[in-house]
């Protein structure tokens, strides 16, 4: 196997300093992910630690796989790598917690609620407490969200409010408390919440983390919370053996509970810390680099630091104004034939990049009309559709009875009049049996928590649920759809008929689906009843649909926020105007402000070699066409290295005629 690239100076520092704790501020494209491959690989190498003592944690399912990939060409011998975790903070907290749930007051299996199923238990408190607005439900959950980020626990919640909003909220967050805990459950936050509190109150089970990592290694640190800070800390114990790796100009997710403030917090907290600076580039053009630095210079910094390029400067980055959207998306389009017709280029080196999702619409549009493959990112995942979730929990809960989260989402879908506090009973009369809900329903001890009008309408629903065959997954799942009149409930609880439709369409895609698992089990001979498809279906990989497509040769469309961690040859960086970047919600707000600005030197960090910046001079406002700002952010950049269009000589002959062809070329690829 031939040897990977030599590391700079600053680089191997960060690899080989193993004695104490460690921050690497690593600017965009420094090379973070390979100094932490090559950090693991060295402590293994060198004999300082076996892989089983090594923990490197980060914040996607995307980057810890593709350590893992790194590391396996690494590190090609399996017994080097055996043992080593590599996996999110939420998949470290899920260790934690199955591993002592008793501790908690949870029984082995329990349950996982994501954002869907938590908002579902809050409605139906909302109903049990009389809570006044429905919209209220959402801002519940972002601040139960917000609490636990902050390792704030319901009670004191409940005694520092400040008015009577947030004393509502705090109710919330007590009621959703006792109810998780009387459901086996726990939420996505409660995996880092539930599982810092028990190492900080439990010696014992502090104890055994700190032994079995005795190195921890932590990417994107600058998007940890509080919570998932001291998790850290307490993982790390007195012995202070770990590798942080982050940003301060790469932090924007302070809207789910990021502080970049732990950046500072670390050096308070570490007197004796280490601070190793990655400030070479091996990403973008010298001219892009000084783009970025330049803007982020506004900002206020933690710690100093400046990329550099030992690259050519590259072409001037161009700025586009447009004379409304409709010609932005139609200029940036065709601008983006001519490219990859004159470079003879592949579509997967372009990305589009936006503020937020809805400005996709016209790109898509665009891309669509000139037959140019196109991959969508940050949209809803079809697995993740609230309707096809519905259907999988129905089957799910078929195929295994003891499955609790499953029973909580089908219990009111369609709406069965079984509210909050009788399914409180159910959850405490099977905790108190040591067994599941659905089994408990039919129990005769059951009769003793409830009154028979509540326990009737479990008996019935679990007797009807028990009858449905399971010998065929199509017809199954057909049978399901047609006892609950599903079409109907997606007509009741959808905006408009429209949208029901467009519903029903993705619940009869996924029954197709379904189909064809079962076609292809039958060809090989093997099993294809419901639970062989579902097990087949779950080593799929919910996700493998959305990563085939990233193999695909297709230019991207994504926001700011899902662009952080890629890099593309050329992009296209759309709406650069007031109110849209910087967003309409940020003007008034240093802070946010701030982040706006962090948010748009990594969209500029994702170009390698050309970037171009555009906005409408005239959009649609209130029914009414309104002129349109430049983005402040545009003035703070090196006008030397800017290219404005209107602002040079017109084109020559020559670029008129590149573009012609490129058109001509299009029209070709339309034709067939």
């Amino acid at each position: 196997m031939s040897k990977p690239p030599p590391l700079n100076d600053a680089q191997q520092q960060a690899v080989e300093h193993a004695t104490g704790p460690l921050l690497v501020l690593a600017g965009a494209g420094s090379g973070k992910t390979k100094v932490i491959t090559e950090k693991i690989a060295w402590l293994v190498e060198t004999n300082r630690l076996q892989a089983k003592q090594i923990a490197a944690v980060t914040f996607t399912n995307r980057a810890a796989r593709e350590m893992q990939e790194r590391l396996a060409q690494r590190l090609p011998s399996k017994s080097q790598r055996h043992g080593l975790t590599t996996c999110t903070f939420h998949s470290l907290g899920l260790q934690i917690v199955r591993q002592d749930c008793r501790l908690l007051k949870l029984r082995p299996g329990f349950s996982i609620f994501d954002a869907a199923d938590t908002l579902q238990l809050l409605r139906e408190l909302k109903r049990q407490h009389g809570w006044e607005q429905e919209g209220e439900l959402e801002a519940y959950k972002n601040q139960i969200s917000s609490w636990k980020g902050q390792l704030i626990e319901p009670l004191a919640a409940l005694s520092k409010a400040k008015d009577d909003d947030e004393l509502e909220a705090a109710q919330a967050f007590v009621a959703y408390a006792e109810a998780l805990q009387a459901y086996n459950a726990v939420d996505f936050d409660d995996l880092i919440y539930r599982s810092a509190l028990l190492l900080a109150s439990e010696e014992s089970v502090r104890t055994y983390w700190q032994n079995k990592f005795r190195y921890l290694m932590v990417d994107e640190y600058q998007d940890t919370n509080s919570a998932q800070y001291q998790l850290l800390r307490l993982l790390a114990g007195d012995r202070a053996r770990f590798t942080v790796v982050g940003d301060d100009d790469q932090s924007i997710y302070a809207w789910r509970g990021a502080n970049p403030e732990n950046l500072r917090q670390l050096g308070r907290d570490y007197p004796n810390l280490k601070v190793i600076k990655l400030e070479q580039n091996y990403r973008c053009s010298a001219r892009i680099l000084r783009a970025a630095n330049t803007l982020i210079a506004n900002n206020e910094h933690i710690y100093d630091k400046k990329l550099w390029s030992a690259g050519s400067d590259g072409p001037r980055i161009e700025v586009w104004p447009c004379n409304s959207p409709e010609h932005e998306a139609d200029k940036t389009v065709l601008d983006l034939v001519k490219q990859r017709f004159e470079l003879r280029d592949t579509h997967a080196n372009y990305a589009i990049l936006y503020r937020s999702n809805h400005q996709a619409r016209l790109f898509e549009a665009k891309l669509r009309e000139h037959r140019i493959p196109y991959k969508l990112t940050g949209g809803t995942a079809f697995f993740d559709r609230a309707e096809v979730k519905d259907i999988v929990a129905y089957l799910r809960l078929r195929v295994n009875p003891t499955d609790d989260a499953a029973f909580l989402r089908v219990i009111n879908t369609p709406r069965r009049e079984i509210g909050a506090a009788t399914l409180q009973k159910l959850g405490h009369y099977a905790q108190s049996r040591s067994t599941n809900l659905l089994p408990a329903c039919t129990e005769m001890g059951l009769a003793t928590a409830m009154n028979d009008a509540s326990r009737e309408k479990l008996i019935r629903f679990s007797e009807w649920f028990y009858r449905i065959d399971t010998a065929n997954a199509v017809a199954c799942c057909e049978k399901l759809l047609a006892d609950l009149n599903y079409r109907q409930w997606l007509v009741e609880s959808s905006k408009n008929e429209m949208q029901a439709n467009k519903r029903w369409d993705f619940v009869l895609e996924f029954v197709e689906w379904l189909g064809n698992i079962g076609k292809r089990l039958k060809e090989n001979g093997d099993d294809h009843d419901l639970m062989a498809v579902l097990n087949r279906m779950s080593l799929l990989d919910m996700l493998d649909r959305q990563n085939e497509e990233d193999e695909d040769d297709a230019v991207r469309l994504m926001t700011l926020h899902a662009a952080k961690g890629l890099e593309f040859r050329q992009v296209y960086l759309v709406g650069c105007e007031e109110e849209v970047l910087p967003h309409r919600n940020c003007l008034h707000d240093e802070d946010a402000l701030a982040e706006e600005r962090r948010l748009t030197y990594v969209g500029i960090t994702r170009a390698k070699q050309r970037l171009v910046l555009s906005y409408p001079k005239k959009r649609r406002k209130a029914g009414e066409i309104a002129a349109c700002e430049p983005s402040r952010f545009l003035d703070e950049l090196p006008q030397d290295d800017l290219k404005w269009l209107g602002r040079e000589p017109a084109a020559t002959n020559e670029e008129r005629l590149a573009t012609g062809k490129a058109q001509l070329a299009s029209l070709r690829d339309m034709l067939g």
